[in-house]
């Protein structure tokens, strides 16, 4: 069975996913949708797809499923509307920035039994996911604690920053999801010290630019995570799992992995630049998963609990960082 998508969004994200789907024999690109025309034109035409509108598609008897790739204040209202029309969804994070908004919108699916995913994609990097094989595998014993490194190479423009809803909401969620990934318990007490170091407009708009949060479970598991708005060498992106027999981390990835030597010392190919080229694999891995959920009935994930899940800790975080105190989340 071939699952036939309407993509909505045109932007980054979109292009990203539109390469995953392009590149999966069971899938097919049909329509895009986007506010700027030329945007949705350009790539419709790389796929052999066409321009739709999100009503066209909404409304499609050849529209199986749909990717929300559009800014993050439209996404709990497309979910129910596409769930109210009978298509699977794959939404990208964040469903919305206000939990009440998003338990309403989960409601919606749940009564619709729609299908629906949200992206955490990280979970499906070849590289994160044989770190959470080796746990399974018992090759590290029981998890005691987790060190996650996410660095952008650059901060965002402000404008974006300030519709974001902040750095714990836009760019450690990422990191809070991989946390209960390979945690395995969820997390309980969330501890969270934050910063303006790369940029003081980041500061002057609201928010932070560089952040280190503590999660701990019931039974005293931990999670270490370090992010910053600024890696000048490049995307850093590195786990650690330890454990009650041993150790498991996943390091950075190049484009070219290899290593010279010479009289000036050894020296390796800089990393990644950002996410696009970092986690190809994860996304076509990703959307993958969701094609096979959809053809199999199978319960999608990460699902939209999981979203919300992380979303609440996220803001947890921003609460514990401004009052500086430890924030409960089994209260």
């Amino acid at each position: 069975m071939t699952v036939r998508f309407g993509l909505l969004g045109a932007g980054r994200i979109g292009k990203v996913h539109a390469r995953a789907v392009g590149s999966n024999p069971q899938a097919k690109l049909v329509a895009v949708a986007d506010a700027f025309e030329k945007a949705a034109k350009e790539l419709a035409a790389s796929y052999g797809a066409e321009v739709r509108s999100i009503e066209a598609i909404e409304k499609a008897a050849d529209i199986d499923a749909v990717i929300i790739c559009t800014p993050t204040d439209t996404h709990a209202d497309l979910i129910e509307r596409f769930a109210r029309a009978g298509k699977a969804i794959f939404c990208e994070k964040p469903i919305d920035l206000d939990v009440k908004r998003v338990e309403k919108c989960l409601a919606v699916v749940d009564k619709t039994k729609a299908a629906l995913m949200v992206g955490f994609n990280r979970r499906f990097d070849p590289h994160f996911a044989a770190v959470r094989k080796a746990i399974d595998d018992g090759a590290v014993g029981k998890v005691e604690q987790v060190v996650i490194t996410s660095r952008d190479p650059g901060a965002p423009p402000v404008d974006y920053i300030k519709r974001s809803g902040g750095i714990f909401r836009d760019m450690t969620i990422h990191d809070f999801d991989m946390a209960r990934f390979l945690l395995g318990e969820e997390p309980v007490a969330v501890s969270a010290h934050a910063s303006v170091l790369v940029d003081k407009k980041i500061g002057e708009a609201g928010d932070f630019d560089s952040v280190s949060v503590i999660l701990e479970t019931a039974s005293g598991k931990q999670a270490v995570i370090s992010n910053s708005r600024r890696a000048t060498y490049g995307y850093d992106q590195r786990i650690e799992v330890h454990g009650s027999k041993g150790m498991v981390a996943a390091e950075n990835q190049r484009p070219v992995s290899i290593e010279v030597a010479s009289e000036k010392g050894y020296v390796r190919p800089p990393l990644h630049d950002f996410f696009m080229t970092r986690y190809i694999d994860a996304y076509a891995n990703e959307i993958a998963t969701f094609i096979e959920a959809t053809t199999t009935g199978k319960k999608a994930s990460p699902s939209g609990k999981d979203g919300l899940i992380a979303l609440k800790i996220a803001d947890a975080a921003l609460k514990s960082a401004k009052q500086g105190k430890t924030i409960r989340l089994d209260k």
